[in-house]
């Protein structure tokens, strides 16, 4: 008999970049990582693009990505730069 393990989680850091502060982007996505079971974290920075760290299941972490690109109605992303992350997190929380 086989013990079925558990998959390993997708751990992703995301910037995004364009017109995505003051558009509801960090609420918007926090939302949208609850709906997919998503955990980690997302924030502003300084210069004014938007950073994520995102795990979970592999095809939900693909389906934030995603949804990144895009971003919430008022958003404008430029581009989102991706790259493997490490941590390990529990909830999905807006960092102000």
């Amino acid at each position: 008999m086989t013990i079925p393990t558990a998959s390993p989680k997708k751990t992703l850091r995301l910037v995004i970049h364009g017109r995505v502060q003051g558009v509801f982007f960090r609420d918007s996505m926090c939302r949208e990582a609850q709906r997919l079971a998503v955990a980690g974290w997302v924030r502003n920075r300084s210069d004014g693009a938007v950073e994520a760290a995102v795990q979970g299941e592999p095809d939900d972490v693909d389906a934030i990505v995603r949804w990144a690109h895009r971003g919430p109605e008022r958003a404008q992303v430029e581009r989102v730069e991706i790259e493997p992350d490490n941590g390990l997190y529990t909830s999905f929380e807006v960092i102000y």
